[in-house]
């Protein structure tokens, strides 16, 4: 048997921005007016290494609920799940670079038996370019615990503020939050492995 090499890795064509983000695949309000919890905005822009908005990204969030219990099958703890609020959404970047969703401050969730995690929203990041996705996440800046994050604390102090966006505003949909997610160079966004 003749052994083949394999294919070379190649960066996301043009195309994938429209094709995952046709009119129905837009999840930009994750809330219902059923939804449990505090509602708030997050708000900012997707930057590349030179300081330019990037156009055609395309974010992915996941979070939990309110309680801290994800809508998924192996989140098994006793904690209410909440049945109008799925806690993913997929955003794209306007012309500038801009992102903006809604949805509602999530809960703490478990890093082992005897920690917490602090509230957080986790994000994949796809784009023109990225031969992989990147994973970061978004704390917040007013909520207590994110300074005891375990994942947090991992981090190098001078890039932690990276991961933390800041309370803005109270506007008609809550609390708005402001972080930029910067993919490379001065001030780049702090991105995990995954696996």
């Amino acid at each position: 048997m003749t052994r083949r090499a394999l294919t070379a890795s190649q960066t996301v064509g043009p195309f994938f921005h429209d094709c995952l983000m046709r009119d129905d695949a837009s999840f930009d309000v994750l809330t219902t007016d059923a939804t449990e919890g505090t509602r708030i905005r997050v708000e900012g822009r997707v930057i590349d290494g030179d300081g330019a908005g990037v156009p055609d990204a395309v974010l992915e969030i996941w979070q939990a609920n309110h309680h801290g219990r994800y809508n998924h099958p192996a989140d098994r703890r006793d904690l209410p799940l909440d049945p109008s609020f799925t806690g993913y959404g997929r955003i794209a970047t306007q012309a500038d670079g801009a992102f903006s969703f809604t949805t509602i401050k999530p809960g703490a969730v478990p890093f082992d038996e005897r920690r917490l995690q602090a509230p957080h929203i986790s994000v994949a990041v796809l784009g023109r370019g990225l031969l992989n996705h990147l994973y970061t996440r978004i704390y917040f800046d007013d909520e207590p615990t994110t300074a005891a994050d375990p994942i947090l604390l991992a981090v190098d102090p001078e890039r932690r503020p990276t991961l933390v966006a800041r309370r803005d505003a109270q506007s008609g949909d809550g609390v708005v939050y402001q972080i930029n997610i910067v993919l490379q160079g001065a001030g780049e966004t702090v991105f995990f492995e995954l696996g």
